[in-house]
């Protein structure tokens, strides 16, 4: 986490409300490659939650070290994880 004081990261992900001089509530899960693999953008009304964006982070960790496996919704370390294929598609 970290903070944007310029707005040069708010204008860049696109969460900056120029009008109010302020940014939306954004979260963005990004690789070593730069590249995005979770974000939620939210109101500033509406709180966001550490521990949440922390499992994303270690399911975007496993995913990458594991390319044949998925983690399905509410997955923690050490959870079992999914083999991804058609046959799953409308059982989850």
């Amino acid at each position: 986490m970290l903070a944007d004081p310029t707005g040069k990261l708010t204008r860049d992900f696109d969460v900056m409300i120029e009008e109010d001089g302020m940014a939306l509530r954004g979260t963005f899960v990004i690789n070593p490659e730069g590249e995005i693999k979770a974000y939620e953008v939210h109101d500033n009304g509406i709180g966001r939650n550490a521990a949440e964006l922390l499992r994303k982070v270690h399911a975007a960790q496993f995913v990458a070290e594991h390319g044949d496996q998925v983690c399905p919704a509410r997955w923690t370390p050490g959870a079992e994880t999914l083999s991804p294929s058609l046959d799953l598609v409308g059982k989850l």
